[in-house]
């Protein structure tokens, strides 16, 4: 039996991060590596190909640190206001 894929759709998806990463928030994943038990994704700003980094593509399900999508600024500050009117996220 064949072992199933981790994150079979990573190459060509489209993320935003929530702070900008070298002057970015938009990025593509062109390349995937796997070491081990981990999955690599090679990101790509969307509008300088010359940025470039990899990532764990673990941290891609973090939505504190990226979201699916190229988000606008408009839906990354409704995001942001989501997470703190969430009751998980206030304190006493």
């Amino acid at each position: 039996m064949t072992k199933k894929q981790k994150f079979p759709y990573l190459v060509g998806s489209k993320w935003t991060a929530q702070k900008k990463v070298d002057g970015w928030r938009h990025f593509q994943v062109v390349n995937r590596k796997n070491q081990g038990k981990w999955v690599y994704a090679e990101m790509v700003a969307s509008c300088d190909p010359n940025v470039r980094f990899w990532i764990n593509a673990k941290l891609l399900q973090d939505s504190s640190q990226w979201h699916p999508g190229w988000q606008s600024l408009q839906e990354i500050e409704a995001l942001e206001e989501d997470v703190s009117r969430s009751p998980c996220s206030s304190s006493g």
